[in-house]
């Protein structure tokens, strides 16, 4: 059976794990990195470029890079790239999809199945949208897992039982925080709360403003105005917020930010720490009110807390650490890595799935039971646009409530129900999952039919629906209408394009190897001639010197990049022809 890898699918950068005889270990990328940065881009010839070498070249072509694509989610914005409109879906694909082809590659097989983590506030159609995302990347998501609970799972094994955890967890563009408690063969999440648009790229927008607004009032130019200028202030900031976590003091310094008539203009200044504490202060604060409503839910106090893990790179900021031992009383953990953590819990619950998760080298103890929280309150619309709730937020999950329904005008024939998830009190202000229609109802008076809608939250914090005519029995038909969430032909499509991609990778990969391959063996041949040439019988020299010779003309024509299949297939057969008449020669 193929390994289940654990998936930290982040805003700034994405992460990966699998658990084999009860170790848990980070998947590097192909680039020998723990953590991918999750950059989607086009170069100018229309190459599609995933993690580091997206990044790389974010500042210079900000119009083809995408980053941050993890706050789209579950909405029906658009991004232009290449000439084309991709869905958040697509583009958090194309990052699956790097992620699985880098697995594979270290792990040495094929990958099939993952284990997904999203923020714990992600609502369904955030949710539904990450698990449309790893379809279309060849992937089968056993489970979504909320981050701070899988943060949770990997703490929770290698520690004692009996401890109530908050667990806090500022990423790159959201925040959640979750108390936990860890009992034994237990990890039950209490309650969760957080911010899908607070992280690591607001303390970046903040510093990056004050440097636009500084450079503004001293040269009177507003570098908002060009693209590319702008690109880079804003990365400049992110490496300056990440230097002010462990010193005083960051230097910004970006020659020929912009060129004028009269010349280039330099950006240079230097930010200390507690400018930055000030600039971001706000943001700072904004993690309070989620802490104090996750106890409030849990019905504990800080004193009832054992401890605070940090997770999330965000978490790192000093600011944040001091605002937390503040809030709880006491001084927050960093016992596991915050960059780390999310993906090695995601690959632990993947081997429970799979059912080869070992617990403290015993192959028996894989009974590890996960109680999960929904982290929004579901409702229906009633009358006069209240929204009346069904499954209060902070319900254990998985959960299922039935309410019955009836018709409200005679005769009539159908009935619609809105679905929300939110905690306000009128409708209109909560997210609409969606409107669910009962067809084909018999005609009566109105008050007559009896219609049992059933509402379920399954594992993965994802809602479903499923309707009963009390009367007959029957099952009635229900179809949903969701506004994001993307229909099966979208996704058989963009499946079709996600495989054309990762051949198209393959193919890329297949042809750098051969290339490099090549130029070795060539090199070896051509130093083994030259040392060994006086004991090669002269007819063999010259046959190989002249494959040799030809070979290199091809070689030297050859587009890697561009070659059709034929040229390429074409170049190998010459290359293999060279190996075959040269055999003994090299590594003697």
């Amino acid at each position: 059976m193929s390994k289940v890898i654990g998936i930290d699918l982040g805003t700034t950068n994405s992460c990966m794990a699998f658990t084999e005889n009860g170790h848990t270990t980070i998947i590097p990328n192909s680039e020998g990195g723990k953590t991918t940065p999750s950059v989607v881009a086009f170069d100018k010839d229309g190459n599609r470029l995933v993690g580091e070498v997206a990044k790389r070249q974010m500042a210079m072509n900000p119009t083809q890079t995408i980053s941050s694509i993890k706050r789209d989610m579950g909405t029906t914005k658009k991004h232009k790239l290449n000439g084309r409109n991709y869905s958040p879906q697509e583009i958090s694909a194309m990052i699956l999809q790097k992620l699985k082809i880098d697995a594979q590659d270290y792990l040495g097989e094929e990958v099939h199945q993952a284990v997904i983590t999203v923020p714990a506030y992600f609502n369904d159609d955030q949710r539904q949208a990450t698990k449309d995302a790893g379809k279309i990347a060849g992937l089968d998501v056993l489970r979504i897992i909320n981050e701070p609970t899988s943060a949770a799972l990997a703490y929770g094994l290698e520690n004692d039982y009996g401890q109530k955890v908050m667990v806090f967890d500022l990423g790159g563009g959201t925040f959640d925080v979750s108390i936990i408690e860890i009992g034994s063969g237990v990890i039950e999440v209490l309650s969760t709360s957080g911010d899908n648009h607070l992280g690591g790229d607001d303390f970046d927008a903040c510093l990056a403003n004050y440097i636009f607004e500084d450079f503004q009032l001293k040269e009177g130019i507003d570098l908002r105005k060009d693209i590319v200028a702008k690109s880079r202030v804003i990365e400049a900031a992110e490496k300056a917020k990440k230097d002010l976590s462990t010193m005083q003091t960051a230097t910004v310094s970006l020659p020929f930010i912009i060129n004028l008539s009269t010349g280039p203009k330099n950006l240079e200044m230097t930010i200390d720490r507690q400018m930055f504490n000030t600039l971001t202060a706000h943001l700072v604060e904004r993690c309070v009110v989620p802490m104090q409503n996750a106890l409030n839910d849990a019905r504990i106090t800080p004193n009832d807390l054992d401890k605070c893990i940090l997770v999330g790179g965000s978490s790192r900021i000093p600011a944040v650490i001091d605002r937390v031992r503040q809030v709880i009383g006491k001084e927050p953990s960093h016992s596991l890595n915050p960059d780390e953590c999310v993906a090695m819990g995601a690959a632990i619950q993947g081997a429970k799935l799979s059912g080869s998760l070992i617990v403290s080298g015993n192959p028996e103890s894989n009974d590890v039971l996960l109680l999960d929280v929904t982290p929004l309150t579901l409702s229906i619309e009633t009358l006069g646009g209240v929204a009346t709730p069904l499954i209060r937020r902070n319900t254990t999950i998985p959960t299922t409530y039935s309410q019955v329904f009836t018709t409200s005008a005679n005769f009539q024939t159908q009935v619609e129900v809105n679905v929300l998830q939110g905690e306000r009190p009128l409708a209109k202000d909560n997210k609409s999952l969606g409107k669910f229609k009962l067809k084909h109802i018999k005609r009566a008076l109105r008050g007559v039919p009896q219609i049992q809608v059933t509402f379920d939250i399954d594992a993965n914090g994802i809602v479903n629906v499923s309707a009963k005519d009390l009367a007959s029995g029957n099952e009635q038909h229900i179809t949903i209408e969701s506004s994001t969430h993307m229909s099966d032909s979208e996704i058989e499509k963009a499946m079709r394009e996600a495989k054309a991609f990762e051949a198209e990778d393959r193919k890329k990969k297949e042809r750098i190897n051969f290339k490099n391959d090549s130029e070795m063996y060539v090199a070896s041949l051509e130093n083994a001639l030259l040392n060994s040439k006086k004991t090669i019988d002269k007819e063999t020299l010259k046959n190989i010197k002249n494959q040799l010779s030809n070979y290199k003309k091809a070689y030297k024509k050859f587009d890697f990049e561009h070659s059709s299949d034929g040229d390429y297939q074409s170049i190998k057969e010459q290359f293999d022809a060279l190996k075959q008449v040269s055999a003994g020669i090299v590594g003697e």
